[in-house]
């Protein structure tokens, strides 16, 4: 049965790959992927999850069922502790994902990121790649990638009116986003994992990751400018569905010329506002210790509340020129949501079954070495999602203190799991910059390819072996910093 799971998923892996040719969309493959792992799964429930100890301690705390045969004590213990415990790990990230497109969908429709792309002036392709993946790199350190895919997106969308022209400069947003992030321990989902749980520290972590992160990102750039020449073609300006009758003239509500909804100045503030808002969510999860998913919601309520107060005082505007957050949530990217849903409780399910403790046990067992480890775990990371590569390490490698490293038959190995050690460093960069070799591999890549319908065999065919060819560079960038230079 295990054996049909991993099969199964192949396979809708394979769907979702195909996803054009196969006219089927991505969202329907994975809820359906995840369906069907999940309804095995609760057959062979029983013999995977008999001898665990989180098992063991659920029967203890529910007496009531140690009457009942293993089966239905499995299927309560399913039911009741791991589809809720997956439903709210995913619930998280998915709340997070809809409170952040919505901010970034507000400051859209008001025209707010006009402001920053009227001040992008050059056309030529080179020089907006490096100004786009630049500012992609620097800002998924301080955001998270997540976010800060759907930020430069909304903005390429201002710049660059060719979809097929702006599907290498979204690809080149993923891979910044994902090599941006892994440096920082607010600036991925992994990252701030293993901040939380004490395998790292800033301190630790930002110095010896900033270059090899940062090469990551300079030698996709380096070889995607090399297919670029000339200007791109420039995005019509956007214009607002509603028009207002006026001393019987109609004037179109714009974001860029004639009469405005809202004036310079609300558009300026409502950009100034959301941006900070996005800044302030890793400084509330430092302060409060709760979910980033909290921070994010609060930042939508605040949003939320000052564009209210702003359209309460603008009563000759009709309705329908006003760009509230329940008109603005029409327009937030639904199937991209429920793809992302559907894959991760895919991903839950072989991890409900062992699958993916199983392969951190067998690497390293067969491996023995935390640099091809971590490098196998950054290749798996583009296929799997990275959140439960990284939970499965983190449960398979424990974080060892000193005694633990000289009483260890290979001290030399142990040292390389202590707080900062190597292991835990070299990880967050696999794990982080991994993902990009595939278009499905992180979450940046998952909401860019939502937003931006990026064909799966495209991503593989024009930007995968650049992505690879950047993570290994990176690898081997951090390698000769930790052997050579200590």
């Amino acid at each position: 049965m295990i054996t049909l799971m991993i099969l199964l998923f192949l396979v809708g892996y394979l769907c979702i790959a195909l996803e054009h040719p196969l006219k089927i969309n991505k969202a329907a493959t994975a809820l359906l992927t995840a369906a069907a792992l999940w309804v095995i799964y609760m057959v062979i429930a029983p013999e995977c999850v008999a001898d665990t100890a989180a098992f063991r301690f659920f029967l203890q705390e529910n007496p009531s069922l140690a009457s009942l045969p293993l089966r239905e004590q499995a299927i309560q213990y399913v039911q009741q502790v791991q589809i809720v415990e997956s439903l709210g790990d995913i619930a998280e990230i998915l709340f997070f994902l809809i409170g952040a497109m919505t901010i970034v969908e507000l400051i859209d429709a008001h025209g707010g990121f006009n402001i920053i792309t009227n001040r992008i002036t050059t056309r030529r392709k080179k020089q907006l790649l490096w100004i786009i993946g630049l500012i992609t790199f620097f800002m998924s350190s301080i955001l998270d990638n997540l976010t800060t895919a759907i930020v430069m997106i909304a903005l390429l969308r201002k710049i660059i009116g060719n979809y097929k022209e702006r599907w290498l400069f979204a690809g080149i947003i993923i891979i910044a986003a994902n090599s941006g992030g892994a440096w920082s321990p607010i600036g991925d989902v992994t990252t701030i994992m293993l901040w939380v749980n004490g395998n790292v520290t800033t301190s630790g972590l930002m110095p010896h990751l900033f270059l090899p992160s940062f090469i990551s990102f300079v030698v996709p750039v380096l070889i995607v400018q090399r297919w670029l020449h000339g200007e791109v073609t420039p995005a019509s300006p956007y214009k607002l569905a509603a028009v207002m009758v006026r001393d019987g003239e109609v004037s179109y509500y714009t974001n860029v010329e004639g009469k405005t909804a809202v004036s310079e100045r609300e558009r300026l503030s409502i950009l100034l506002l959301g941006v900070a808002c996005l800044l302030c969510v890793p400084i509330f999860k430092t302060i409060t210790h709760l979910p980033p998913f909290m921070g994010i919601l609060a930042a939508l309520g605040v949003m939320w509340l000052y564009t209210e107060v702003m359209y309460k005082r603008k009563s000759d505007i009709p309705e329908t020129a006003k760009r509230r957050i329940p008109d603005v949530l029409q327009r937030i990217d639904t199937p991209t949501i429920l793809f992302f849903l559907g894959i991760l409780l895919a991903v839950s399910a072989l991890q409900a079954s062992g699958v993916l403790h199983s392969l951190s046990i067998w690497l390293d067992e067969k491996l023995h070495n935390i640099y091809l480890i971590n490098l196998m775990i950054g290749a798996f990371s583009s296929v799997i999602d990275n959140v439960p590569l990284v939970a499965g390490a983190m449960a398979t490698y424990p974080t060892l203190d000193a005694a633990t490293v000289v009483a260890a038959a290979d001290p030399t190995y142990a040292a390389a799991f202590v707080q900062d050690g190597a292991f835990w460093q070299f990880l967050a960069y696999c794990a982080g910059v991994g993902g990009s070799m595939l278009i499905i591999g992180s979450a940046a890549g998952v909401v860019v390819m939502g937003l931006e319908r990026i064909r799966f065999m495209w991503y593989l065919k024009n930007l995968s072996l650049v992505a690879l060819s950047g993570y290994l560079a990176g690898a081997a960038v951090y390698v000769v910093q930790t052997l050579w230079l200590g």
